[in-house]
């Protein structure tokens, strides 16, 4: 499956964003979809996870009450909503599709190519 993120930006502390990821090449609706980030100079976290099979959600306690994941399958898209944003919420982030809804990278096959994120002070 191929992803394409999206909608990342520059906004001022306390802004909202939402970002996309479209998907083409399999059935959307089979994969488990992340949301990873990266900050400069870190590892790639976890941020966001979706359940193919009962659309269930699961948040770093980092984002928990601030970001929704959510997903239109019908439109083969995923979807993350980012309100009250942070500065240390500025980072790369990657959408990514895999067999279960985890937090570790390496249950996920297929990685979108990124969009930066940054928050002002």
């Amino acid at each position: 499956v191929q992803l394409q993120a999206s909608g990342g930006g520059l906004v001022q502390a306390g802004g909202s964003l939402r970002l996309s990821c479209a998907a083409s090449g399999r059935t959307f609706s089979n994969y488990a979809m992340g949301w990873f980030r990266q900050a400069r100079r870190k590892e790639r976290e976890f941020v966001a996870t979706s359940s193919a099979k009962t659309g269930s959600t699961y948040y770093a306690d980092s984002v928990k009450g601030r970001f929704t994941i959510s997903r239109d399958n019908a439109k083969n898209t995923l979807y993350l909503q980012m309100n009250n944003l942070k500065p240390e919420d500025t980072a790369v982030y990657y959408c990514a599709a895999g067999p279960i809804p985890i937090v570790s990278t390496t249950a996920y096959d297929y990685w979108g190519q990124g969009t930066q994120v940054t928050v002002s002070s």
